[in-house]
């Protein structure tokens, strides 16, 4: 599966579990560590904590598994490193505060939502 593909495959999972405001940041232009950066907010953080056990045990089955997890246990953050794809749960709040998609958003971002695919 490409990478583009694979990106593809978590924002649906992502967005099947009732993740809000799921986006896609292309960041190939601004580092050699990651070529994809997906961030997502969840209702709580027994929520977000359900989305990262999901979407884990579903790259398993395709054969992508995840290389590292930090902030399961009750965080408001979750990261979870696929390689070349690195996946940011958070609360909205801590979303907002940080705002991560600013950061890295001088260049590609596209917004994902549930009806879209």
């Amino acid at each position: 599966m490409n990478i583009s593909k694979y990106t593809d495959f978590i924002i649906d999972i992502l967005s099947e579990n009732k993740a809000t405001d799921v986006l896609r940041l292309d960041v190939r232009k601004r580092t050699s560590t990651v070529d994809y950066m997906v961030v997502a907010s969840g209702s709580s953080s027994r929520h977000i904590k359900a989305l990262s056990e999901i979407l884990v045990e579903e790259s398993k089955k395709i054969r992508m598994p995840s290389v590292g997890i930090e902030g399961e246990n009750g965080s408001d953050w979750i990261l979870i490193d696929f390689q070349d794809i690195l996946v940011h749960l958070m609360l909205p709040r801590v979303r907002e505060f940080y705002n991560i998609e600013k950061l890295w958003s001088l260049h590609s971002i596209e917004k994902q939502s549930a009806t879209e695919s």
